[in-house]
């Protein structure tokens, strides 16, 4: 009996880990779907579910980075979507949970709250309405790429950040690095809409 006990407990940590994962891929999913192949006018009310959604996984796996992060990058989508400065407090929000996950782990999802973190900062309005701020965002996203240089996302939020502060070549040299990335498993709709944001904005420099 206590050997079964042991071995109970010995594969409670996996189960705990398998729960996870499948609950961040849901996350993903669901984000990439409403990102992607919901209409803007719906996108609101979607990301305010998710956002409900994501606070819960994370409240389920305290102490774990990946589900801060992805509760930010929600929250800063819901941010997004919602617009004008009633978007501020989630944008505050999702600031807060992506810096709570570079204190657990700030090397999880391959450096992705640097990511996510930097672009709030450059597209967030700084000082005194908001806490945007130019220095900061290309510091995070920078760290980003140390971690995780081939990787579609840092690449393209280091080329939107180049693009709008005028760094055009700077630009082009990061978003075709994006291009280049490779494929991530289980995320072929979000590489895919991610790949024609970057195309449009590529365009819009030519």
């Amino acid at each position: 009996m206590k050997t079964v006990l042991v071995a109970l407990l010995l594969a409670l940590p996996l189960t705990v880990c398998a729960a996870l994962d499948d609950e961040l891929k849901e996350l993903q999913h669901e984000w990439a779907e409403i990102k992607y192949r919901q209409p803007a006018a719906a996108q609101e009310k979607a990301f305010a579910a998710l956002t409900k959604t994501a606070d819960a996984v994370r409240g389920r796996h305290a102490g774990r980075a990946e589900p801060q992060i992805w509760y930010g990058i929600i929250a800063a989508s819901y941010a997004g979507a919602r617009g004008g400065l009633g978007a501020l407090s989630l944008a505050k929000d999702a600031k807060k949970a992506l810096e709570q996950a570079l204190e657990i782990d700030p090397r999880a999802l391959d450096g992705s709250a640097y990511t996510s973190l930097g672009s709030l900062y450059y597209q967030v309005p700084g000082w005194p309405i908001g806490f945007g701020n130019d220095e900061k965002a290309r510091e995070l996203l920078l760290k980003a790429l140390e971690i995780n240089p081939e990787g579609i996302d840092p690449n393209y939020f280091l080329g939107d950040f180049l693009y709008r502060k005028g760094d055009y070549d700077g630009a082009r040299q990061a978003l075709g690095k994006a291009l280049k990335a490779p494929p991530r498993p289980d995320r072929a709709l979000a590489d895919e809409g991610r790949r024609k944001e970057i195309e449009a904005l590529l365009a819009v420099m030519r």
